[in-house]
């Protein structure tokens, strides 16, 4: 590539800056403002906790199952990035709003699929594909500026969320915060998002000056990844890291609804969590970059620990919901950076999206069982034991990742990949 290219404006940082907008609203309005209805949709529909809890065990199950296939769509360079994009939003954005004309659970079950399906079009697919198809190398830093919009949008969306459902009910928020992530999202995928030209993406490290297009084309197929125990391992670990944020990520705000605390207070930790998941999504990133998967997985494992005992003693501490909020945020990076990075970092490019689609199967699956399981628990046995139980999970869930990644980067540099 010539010096003069290299020097011209870089569309990269525009599809990064596309990516920050969709994590920000899209993303955060399907995803991370869906905790503060679970209270409400209780109360209104006199659903149990474990009930309406399928809600996310069966639109995740769903997308999870879909996600390979979606994979392959993203894989395919025939298909347009801009359709891709463009249907995911309208199945995240519509179907959230769709949720505030849902009064069944068969009704709340069959659009929380639709919105599942389109948020992995938008963002756990999505993202992943469109930045490592324009960096092929500092990707982790990129995918970390990507992803931490869901941090920044999450600090406003949290206290509007709050305050919305509070003065206007449920039904009414589902479509205000659906008419948002419409207007929003369309937009954005019709007029930013597309593929890289020919010479257009990145070609070379800064530091180094060696061109990873040798190393663009490597990479694993499922068939050779599937008799490998460590690949397995690997499919383990983010299966137990699904189950600990199916219950740390989604339940933590029906919590501190059922703890009898303000609205004010709960807005405020969602805006901490927030606030310490765009700090964690930026380092986080930067840090498999720079210091590779195996220290980053280690911090990420006592972040969540940390978190979780938080959770465990927060009836006699208030407060800890604060070091619950800022431990769970900072360590976000490792289940939505994670995935991506480590899914081209230990299995190359070459059948990227397909592997990224199979790896998230695996979350999906945890998740699924974990939000099932965390609802039995709570409601025969209490929240406590619930969050004894998730903790475990986590803890067990970075060891198994660090144990698969190290095999993997050991096996790799002995193979010269």
């Amino acid at each position: 590539m010539s010096t003069n290219a290299k020097k011209g404006f870089f569309y990269g940082w525009v599809i990064v800056a596309a990516c920050f907008i969709i994590q920000a609203i899209p993303f955060g309005v399907a995803q991370n403002i869906q905790p503060q209805f679970l209270g409400y949709v209780l109360e209104g529909e006199g659903f149990t906790l474990t009930q309406f809890s399928l809600l996310f065990t069966i639109g995740t199950i769903v997308s999870s199952v879909a996600c390979p296939f979606i994979g392959k769509l993203f894989d395919n360079q025939k298909i347009s990035l801009k359709l891709l994009y463009t249907l995911g939003a309208i199945m995240a954005g519509g179907g959230f709003l769709l949720f505030g004309f849902c009064h069944q659970l068969g009704q709340f079950y069959g659009v929380a699929a639709i919105v599942q399906i389109g948020t992995a079009m938008i963002s756990s697919i999505g993202i992943p594909v469109a930045i490592n198809s324009w960096f092929k190398s500092n990707s982790g830093t990129a995918l970390g500026i990507a992803f931490c919009g869901g941090g920044i949008g999450n600090v406003f969306l949290q206290q509007i969320a709050a305050h919305t459902l509070a003065d206007n009910g449920y039904s009414y928020s589902y479509v205000f915060f659906g008419i948002i992530s419409l207007v929003v999202g369309v937009p954005i995928a019709i007029l930013l998002m597309r593929r890289p030209k020919n010479g257009e993406a990145e070609r070379y490290d800064e530091k180094t000056n060696v061109t990873p297009d040798s190393n663009a084309s490597w990479g694993y197929s499922f068939t050779e990844l599937k008799s490998m125990k460590y690949f397995w391992l690997f499919g383990l670990g983010f299966a137990l890291v699904g189950i600990y944020v199916s219950g740390m990520g989604v339940q933590y705000m029906g919590y501190l609804k059922y703890l009898k605390l303000s609205p004010s207070f709960i807005g405020n930790v969602g805006s901490v969590l927030a606030l310490s998941s765009i700090l964690g999504n930026v380092i986080g990133g930067s840090m498999f970059d720079k210091v590779g998967p195996k220290k980053t997985l280690l911090l990420s494992g006592l972040m969540i620990v940390g978190g979780g005992l938080s959770l465990v003693f927060l009836p006699q501490a208030n407060l800890l919901a604060f070091t619950f909020a800022a431990m769970f945020g900072f360590a976000i990076f490792a289940y939505i950076v994670g995935p991506s990075y480590l899914t081209s970092a230990l299995f190359g490019y070459k059948y990227y999206g397909a592997l990224l689609g199979i790896v998230n199967l695996f979350f999906a699956v945890g998740y699924a069982a974990g939000s099932t399981i965390f609802g039995l628990i709570v409601d025969n046995t209490g929240y406590s034991n619930a969050w004894i139980f998730v903790t475990i999970m986590g803890g067990l869930a970075y060891l198994t990742l660090f144990t698969a990644s190290s095999w993997f980067l050991k096996h790799n540099q002995e193979k010269k990949l």
